[in-house]
């Protein structure tokens, strides 16, 4: 038996070899893996031997050859190609052990471009796809975490064409998200990130429990290992809708820096959201924007939950907390609700992934863009439209109001009162259906809006809202601007004595 082993990731490599070689396995082997292979002291045939001919062209060629990929290729329960292979003198090779050559790690680290496109693998891909479509023969594996899982098939006889079959498919996937990398690199160099074809390569990070509805089938695909790295399951077993307000509730809470922010979400949607000395006040505060909406929902904690917050958080029915961290004595106080799930991300604060773009599907495709943000400084550009401003105070909770409005469904509007949402208004066909959808339920909550902040994701259209907002003691509001009627809305505010800043940025979010 023959192996053919040439990897960029040397992780494993030699003890993988040396196992290999336990087996009867004669190692082929190219450039820096041939080095290594020798110098532990496992014997290996230099590929050029087997070609017959040296590497060229500063190792761009040096497989692309009829006897590495004949070797690879031939059926060997077709007698044509046997024949032709002996004819040629082509042996078998039975196994090939594969990376490519390190890409992403080169467009991470410099922008030079002779150098990147020295880091296109060529012949790696070859060898893998080769390998792959003969699996019913040859085992491919371009993965370091199956090494062992390879070695095991071969001592306990389990090299099974299922097995081959899933090394296979393995490959491919490898091999498409290589090329898909180089692509979307290249169009982000030299189309703006925008070509012709739009490569999204996700990692599946777990199986969800289903889809949006239990007949539906789901899972949970990562980029770069960020819920791998940043995403432990402590109680329980995540859904797709649990993931998706999951991300929801983050996205807020952890829009806030190092502040103590909770974030309570229902379908997606915030249905509460505080700031105060302390998680614990942060929470509770929280809670009484929509106590009835919150049970069932969705808790963000942007810091430790702790034994105390845990146990007023378990005073009511929650069926998702993701926090930064959590106590074992805080887990041990929902020891026995089995419908509860726990998650947490083992770190001081919540942390987001900052992916550059964002993509959602529509029937028969997707639309694709750079991702929306709030910068950090927009709120503190934001600029003075009225005569009246605001104090330090009510600054701060007019950042509150705006960015949980930037983060909730259009058409929004968010009332914040001493660093607690009191009032939401969110998913509306009309801004201002949405401004009054939130006093009602205001009201209904008995909480006081009377000197509170008001915010809105894009800008008022008519001063019909700036007129509603008066009426309930809006003191305080932040909005894009851009309107045809922005003076209209500027006057209003002047008329009521609100102060109206204008940030210049709008954040629709449907």
């Amino acid at each position: 038996m023959r192996a053919l082993i040439s990897v960029s990731d040397k992780t494993g490599v030699v003890e993988f070899a040396t196992s290999l070689s336990e087996l009867g396995f004669l190692i082929i082997s190219t450039g820096g893996t041939y080095k290594l292979l020798n110098e532990n002291g496992i014997k290996a045939v230099e590929i050029s031997k087997v070609t017959k001919f040296p590497e060229m062209f500063d190792g761009r060629v040096k497989t692309l050859n009829p006897y590495i990929h004949g070797g690879i290729l031939h059926k060997r329960d077709d007698a044509l190609h046997v024949k032709t292979a002996k004819e040629h003198d082509i042996v078998g090779i039975d196994l090939v052990c594969v990376n490519l050559y390190p890409f992403e790690e080169t467009i991470s680290k410099t922008e030079d471009f002779d150098e990147i496109i020295e880091n296109i693998d060529i012949g790696g891909p070859a060898m893998v796809r080769s390998a792959a479509k003969n699996f019913n023969d040859v085992v491919i594996v371009t993965d370091v975490m199956d090494y062992d899982k390879v070695i095991d098939a071969y001592k306990n006889n389990t090299n099974t064409l299922e097995f081959r079959r899933n090394l296979m498919i393995k490959a491919y996937e490898h091999t498409a998200s290589y090329d898909g990398m180089i692509a979307n690199y290249m169009n982000k160099r030299f189309n703006g990130g925008f070509g012709n074809k739009q490569f999204i390569v996700g990692t599946k990070a777990f199986d969800t429990r289903y889809g949006e509805n239990p007949h539906q089938k789901g899972a949970l695909y990562e980029f770069d290992y960020f819920f791998t790295n940043n995403f432990k399951t402590l109680k329980g077993e995540a859904s797709f809708n649990n993931m998706t307000d999951i991300n929801g509730a983050m996205k807020i809470a952890a829009s806030f820096g190092t502040s103590p922010a909770v974030a309570i979400i229902k379908h997606a949607n915030p249905c509460g959201f505080a700031i105060k000395e302390n998680l614990l006040d942060s929470y509770t505060e929280a809670l009484k924007c929509d106590p009835l909406s919150a049970y069932g929902g969705v808790v963000a904690i942007n810091g430790t939950l702790d034994e105390a917050l845990a146990k007023k958080i378990n005073e009511i029915y929650i069926e998702v907390i993701i926090a930064a961290n959590v106590t074992d004595e805080a887990l041990s106080v929902f020891e026995n609700k089995k419908r509860i799930k726990i998650f947490t991300q083992e770190s001081k604060y919540l942390t987001l992934s900052e992916d550059k773009y964002d993509f959602k599907h529509v029937d028969g495709g997707f639309v694709y863009q750079t991702s929306d943000f709030v910068k950090e400084d927009e709120v503190q550009n934001a600029e003075l439209k009225s005569k009246r401003g605001v104090s330090k105070d009510e600054f701060k909770d007019l950042e509150i109001a705006y960015k949980v409005a930037s983060l909730t469904k259009s058409n929004c509007v968010v009332y914040v009162k001493n660093g607690a949402m009191v009032a939401i208004g969110m998913g509306m066909t009309s801004r201002v259906d949405a401004a009054k959808c939130a006093l009602l339920k205001a009201k209904e909550m008995g909480l006081d809006v009377d000197g509170c902040a008001m915010a809105s994701e894009a800008f008022f259209p008519f001063r019909d809202s700036i007129d509603l907002a008066a009426s309930s003691g809006v003191k305080s509001i932040i909005e894009p601007g851009g309107s045809m009627r922005d003076e209209d809305v500027i006057k209003a505010a002047d008329e009521h004595d609100i102060a109206l800043y204008f940030t210049g940025v709008r954040h629709f979010l449907h």
